[in-house]
């Protein structure tokens, strides 16, 4: 079908082979290229899912440990001192 969007060549190694199988099971009758786009967008609901739960806990372990680091009472003047202006 004529379009103006990009195509991509795509090899079919076993892993996609296999991802395509699982893929036709899923959604039977549905074109190859549109069972790859398919997966695609699967993948990237995925890692983006990852990316957001990665975040949560760096955010969380942030949570957990802040104010359990205290600095002495004069730390930073102390500090200075070793560096010559």
């Amino acid at each position: 079908m004529p379009t103006t969007l990009t195509r991509i060549q795509v090899t079919q190694t076993s892993q996609l082979r296999d991802a395509l199988e699982l893929a036709e099971r899923e959604w039977p009758g549905t074109p190859r290229s549109e069972l790859v786009a398919r997966l695609a967008a699967l993948g990237a609901e995925t890692l983006a899912g990852r990316r957001s739960a990665k975040r949560a806990a760096r955010r969380a372990a942030l949570e957990a440990t802040r104010g359990t680091i205290a600095y002495p009472p004069g730390y930073l003047e102390d500090l200075r001192k070793d560096w010559p202006e």
